[in-house]
C-alpha cells in the first residue's frame, strides 16, 4: 500500500466543501527562444525582455512549415561534423503570481493504487497534514479509478479539489475524462494556471510508470490508456502557450520515470524535474514534508524543495525497509541541453566504433550497466538502463568524459540506496530485450541522438551479413532533425522490420571447442574468433530432472569463468543454491549484483496469486527476503510495490518447464512465518542439467545441450557419458 490511510481521512482536518479560486495570473510577453550548440552555447534571456525580433530566435520551434519537428522542442545534427544544435520554445520568466506564493499541482490518476489500496486518499490525507499557509496550495485534478475511500471522492466524477490551510475543498466539477488523454491535462492545467497562478507552480504526475517507452498515469477505466512521453509534450506546448513563466518544477510520483528522454522533453517548460529511475517502492512521495517545508520556506526554489522531497522520500522508504532499492534524481533542466549535446557527441563516436566491428564490446559494456524494473525472465522486461552506466562502461570505445561531466552537472541532488549507489542518476532506454516494432517507432519519436538511435536499431535489426546502414535516419545531406512521432506525418514504417521482436535462436554462435567436460573436471567450451565478435553475455541454465522425457528450469547463473580475449568459458559452480526453509529449491533468476549482495527474484504463487519472491543475498552468503513483487504486466505497468511476507502467506515455487516456457510447474505449499529465512546451501540429491547461455549482440540466444551433474561431498561433479 502506498500511503497506510489516515483513519476515517482524518476527518477532523480535511473538510470537504465547495468553492473555487479567483486569482488573476500576470502577465508578459515572450523571451526569445533558447538555443544550445555543440559547444553549449546559450541564448541569455532576461525577464525585461519584452518582444521578440527576427534576430533574436535562431530557430522557432513551433514553425512547422520547414520541418517536423517535437512540439516546442527542435534538435537538429549538423551533416558536415555531426554536432547537435537545440532550439526550445521561447523561455519566459515572469512569474504569474504574487511573490512567495506556490501552486502544487497533482494529476492524480488513482488507477487500482486507489481502488485496491486507497493509496492516492492517503497522499491527499498527507497533503491535508502539513504545515497551514495561505500561500501554498495543492491544486488535484481526480479521475483514473474504479473506486476511492468511502466515496470520500465520486469515482464517476473527474472533480477538481484544492488543499490548503488543512481543507479539501472541491472547487470544479468536471465529468469524467480518460486520464491516458493527453486532452484532459491540458484542459485541467488550462483552468489551473488560470484559476491558482503563483509565483512557484509545481506539477505532479501521480500513479504508475513505465519508463520512457509506456509513460505514465495508466487510467484503470479505460484499458490502461497512458499519458506516453509525446502527449505529455503536447499537452504541456499548448499550456505553455498561455504561461508567462515555466514551471518551477515537473515531477512523476511514478516508477521508472528518471529517464534522459523525459528530461529533454521537460526541459522546455520546466526548471527541475524530480524522478525515480528505479520503482518507487510502495511508500511513494512525502507530502506532508512538502507541504511542511513550503509553508515554512516560500521563497524556496525547485533545488531546495527537490532536496528535501528526495531525503524525504528516501526516509519513507527506510521506514518500510525500502530504502536499499531507492533511487531519486533532481535535474536542473536549465543545464540539461549541455548534456544532451554532449550525449549525442559522444554517441556519434560509439556508433562509429560499433560500425567498424566493435559492437560486441560495446554490448558487452551496455548489458554490465545497472537496469531498472526487473528486466529479467521472470518479471519482464522494460529496458530502462543507467545512462551513466553506459557511458562510462563503453569508454573503451568513445571519449565519454565531456558527457559524465555534462552529466554530474546537470544533477542537482540526487539519493540512491545500496542496490544502486552508483547510479547516475538518469536511465535510457535500451532494447535489453527487444520489444517489437511500436516499441522502435515510439522511442524513434523521443530519442535524445539519431547516433543513438542507429545503435539501438542496429542491435534489434539484428545481424543481416551486409552491414548496417543508418543513412535512413538523416537526410541526403547527413542532417538529422527531430521529430513529433505523434503528427500524422511522421512515418515510422521503417520500423517494421523489426516485427514483433523477441529473441530467437543465434546462428552466430560456433565453437571451436564444443561444450565438455576439460581434464580439471569443469565443464566449458571455446568460442571461435569470428563468434567471439557476436557473443555479448554468457550464463548458465541450471535443470532439475523429473523423469526420462521432462526437466525444470531452476534458474540462472553468472557464476561463469569468462576469458574474454580468448573466448574461453568455464563453469565456476559452486552446488549451492536458494531454497524454501522446507527443502524446496527455488527458480531464481538475477535481478542485480553490486559489490556486497546480489538481488534473486523466484516465480511462485503467493496466497494463490503469481508473483515474484525478491531474495537478496549478501556477500558471505547471509540471505534476507525482501518481499514480493509482481513484476511488468502487459500493459508495460511495473507493480508499484514489493509486498512484504506475513505470517500465513502461502508460497508455491513455480518452475518453467524445459521445453515450453509459457508453462509453469508447481512445487509443494509452504506455510510462511515471520522470520523464516531462505536457505543458501548445496543443491539436494537428484539428477541435474546444465546448460550454457550464450546472448548475441542482437539479443539472439544460444543454448548449448545439456550435461548431467550431481553434488557430492560439497562439490559439483559433471558426468560424462
Amino acid at each position: 500500500m502506498k500511503k497506510k490511510i489516515i483513519a476515517a481521512f482524518a476527518a477532523s482536518a480535511v473538510l470537504l466543501t465547495a468553492g473555487c479560486g479567483n486569482n488573476t495570473p500576470a502577465t508578459t510577453t515572450a523571451a526569445p527562444a533558447e538555443t544550445t550548440t555543440a559547444k553549449a552555447a546559450e541564448t541569455t534571456t532576461t525577464a525585461e525582455q519584452t518582444e521578440e525580433t527576427e534576430e533574436d530566435v535562431v530557430e522557432d520551434p513551433d514553425d512547422e512549415q520547414e520541418h517536423k519537428n517535437i512540439k516546442g522542442l527542435y534538435m537538429q545534427v549538423n551533416g558536415s561534423d555531426g554536432n547537435m544544435t537545440i532550439s526550445r520554445a521561447p523561455k519566459k520568466t515572469t512569474p504569474m503570481g504574487d511573490e512567495d506564493t506556490w501552486t502544487v499541482f497533482i494529476y492524480l490518476c488513482g488507477t487500482d493504487l486507489e481502488s485496491g489500496q486507497y493509496s492516492a486518499t492517503g497522499d491527499i490525507a498527507q497533503m491535508a497534514q502539513a504545515q497551514s499557509n495561505e500561500n501554498v496550495k495543492f491544486v488535484i485534478q481526480t479521475g483514473g479509478t474504479a473506486q476511492w475511500y468511502e466515496n470520500i471522492i465520486d469515482a464517476s466524477k473527474g472533480d477538481r479539489y484544492i488543499i490548503q490551510d488543512n481543507d479539501l475543498v472541491k472547487v470544479d466539477e468536471q465529468p469524467l475524462r480518460d486520464m491516458g488523454d493527453p486532452d484532459t491535462l491540458v484542459n485541467f492545467l488550462e483552468w489551473g494556471v488560470q484559476e491558482y497562478p503563483a509565483e512557484k507552480m509545481g506539477l505532479v504526475f501521480w500513479d504508475h510508470g513505465g519508463g520512457s517507452i509506456t509513460g505514465a498515469c495508466f487510467d484503470e477505466l479505460n484499458n490502461d490508456n497512458s499519458l506516453s512521453l509525446s502527449e505529455i509534450n503536447t499537452a504541456l506546448s499548448q499550456v505553455y502557450e498561455n504561461m508567462t513563466d515555466k514551471f518551477e518544477f515537473i515531477g512523476f510520483d511514478c516508477c521508472l520515470m528518471g529517464t534522459a528522454e523525459t528530461a529533454n522533453i521537460l526541459a522546455t517548460y520546466g526548471r527541475y524535474f524530480y524522478g525515480s529511475q528505479e520503482t518507487e517502492p510502495g511508500t511513494g512521495w512525502d507530502y506532508t514534508a512538502i507541504g511542511n517545508f513550503l509553508a515554512e520556506n516560500t521563497s524556496a526554489d525547485g533545488a531546495a524543495l527537490g532536496k528535501v522531497l528526495a531525503d524525504s522520500f528516501y526516509d519513507e522508504c527506510a521506514a518500510g525497509g525500502e530504502e536499499n532499492g531507492a533511487t531519486f534524481t533532481i535535474i536542473d533542466l536549465e543545464k540539461f541541453d549541455d548534456f544532451t549535446v554532449a550525449f549525442n557527441s559522444y554517441a556519434k563516436e560509439l556508433y562509429d566504433a560499433a560500425a567498424a566491428d566493435n559492437l560486441a564490446g560495446i554490448v558487452r559494456g551496455v548489458n554490465s550497466a545497472e537496469n531498472f524494473g526487473g528486466n529479467n525472465k521472470s518479471e519482464g522486461y522494460t529496458n530502462m538502463v543507467d545512462i551513466g552506466g553506459i557511458v562510462k562502461n563503453c569508454s573503451d570505445y568513445a571519449d565519454g568524459s565531456a558527457a559524465i561531466e555534462a552529466l554530474d552537472n546537470c544533477i542537482a541532488y540526487k539519493k540512491n540506496g545500496r542496490d544502486h549507489k552508483n547510479a547516475s542518476g538518469l536511465s535510457i532506454y535500451y532494447p535489453l530485450e527487444v520489444g517489437g516494432s511500436e516499441e522502435l517507432k515510439t522511442f524513434s519519436g523521443i530519442c535524445i541522438s539519431p547516433y543513438y538511435l542507429s545503435l539501438v536499431d542496429m542491435v534489434a535489426t539484428g545481424y543481416t551479413g551486409n552491414g548496417y546502414d543508418n543513412q535512413v535516419f538523416f537526410t541526403e545531406d547527413g542532417e538529422w532533425q527531430c521529430e513529433d512521432c505523434s503528427s500524422s506525418e511522421y512515418d515510422d514504417s521503417y520500423f517494421d522490420h523489426v516485427g514483433e521482436g523477441g529473441s530467437t535462436e543465434s546462428q552466430l554462435i560456433k565453437f571451436e571447442t564444443e561444450p565438455a567436460q576439460f581434464e580439471d573436471g569443469t565443464f566449458g567450451f571455446k568460442l571461435t574468433e569470428d563468434s567471439l565478435n557476436y557473443a555479448a553475455e554468457v550464463n548458465a541454465a541450471l535443470y532439475y530432472v523429473i523423469d526420462d522425457d521432462q526437466a525444470i528450469e531452476i534458474g540462472e547463473t553468472y557464476d561463469i569463468y569468462a576469458d574474454w580475449e580468448e573466448g574461453i568459458f568455464l563453469d565456476n559452480f559452486n552446488g549451492k543454491w536458494l531454497s524454501l526453509p522446507d527443502g524446496q529449491t527455488l527458480a531464481t533468476y538475477i535481478v542485480g549484483i553490486e559489490d556486497d549482495c546480489a538481488v534473486y527474484t523466484s516465480p511462485i504463487l503467493l496466497n494463490g496469486k503469481e508473483t515474484n519472491l525478491r531474495i537478496r543475498v549478501d556477500a558471505d552468503g547471509k540471505t534476507a527476503i525482501d518481499g514480493a513483487w509482481d513484476g511488468i504486466n502487459d500493459n508495460g505497468i511495473p507493480a508499484k510495490e514489493i509486498k512484504k511476507l506475513k505470517t500465513g502467506d502461502v508460497i508455491v515455487p513455480l518452475y518453467y518447464l524445459d521445453t515450453d516456457d509459457d508453462e509453469m510447474f508447481d512445487g509443494d505449499e509452504y506455510n510462511f512465518t515471520e522470520g523464516d529465512s531462505i536457505i543458501y546451501d548445496f543443491l539436494p540429491e537428484g539428477e541435474y542439467e546444465y546448460s550454457f547461455d550464450i546472448q548475441d549482440v542482437y539479443g539472439d540466444f544460444y543454448f548449448t545441450d545439456y550435461t548431467n551433474f550431481g553434488v557430492e561431498n560439497g562439490e559439483v561433479v559433471f558426468y560424462t557419458e
